[in-house]
């Protein structure tokens, strides 16, 4: 088989090979994809933990790294099995927090939002609303943009069920959508 030969992935191939340089573009150029996919997926915290963890497990792994596919594919699923691993370990030992005023705590988090994120926060309601491996499908595919292939490379899954996922994903945040905004012209129960 022959390796992928696109920037990202000649990135990871000569960096395993030990170019500096060609490490930090490789990071340079993944680090928003991985940061991106980490937040949307289920149950995961500690988000720079979780993506600095990606990277240590991925330049331990890239003198091995072949090319079969995209550098890019083989980071997320990386990221994938890191999440993975920071859920199970969760459940084992849950988090408490000692804080004397919660509820002041409380009260500042939620005046500090913004009208400017109103739409990030309610994309991210509808996106929290889909079962996990829809969400996962959805976000490797639609908002990173990775083929169908390629996200069932991540996901560890046939092609076909990414394809069923993110179908089940299009038409669940339709229906939520449809929840929330009334059509146009129909009158609402308050008007």
């Amino acid at each position: 088989m022959t390796a992928v030969t696109d920037d990202i992935s000649g990135y990871a191939l000569a960096a395993g090979r030990g170019d500096r340089a060609a490490a930090t573009a490789f990071v340079r150029a993944t680090q928003h994809d991985v940061r991106r996919f980490l937040t949307h997926l289920p149950g995961v915290r500690d988000i720079d933990d979780l993506v600095q963890e990606t990277y240590l497990r991925a330049w331990r792994a890239l003198p091995s790294f072949a090319g079969r596919s995209t550098a890019r594919t083989w980071l997320l699923a990386i990221a994938r099995r890191v999440a993975v691993d920071q859920v199970r370990a969760a459940t084992c030992r849950p988090r408490t927090a000692n804080l004397g005023d919660w509820q002041a705590a409380a009260e500042n988090t939620s005046a500090g939002v913004s009208a400017g994120v109103d739409e990030q926060v309610v994309l991210g309601g509808l996106l929290d609303g889909l079962a996990t491996e829809r969400r996962e499908a959805f976000i490797a595919t639609q908002l990173l943009g990775l083929s169908y292939v390629e996200a069932a490379q991540v996901c560890g899954v046939p092609v076909g069920t990414i394809r069923s996922r993110v179908a089940r994903a299009r038409a669940d945040l339709v229906a939520a959508l449809r929840s929330v905004d009334p059509p146009v012209g129909r009158p609402t129960a308050a008007g």
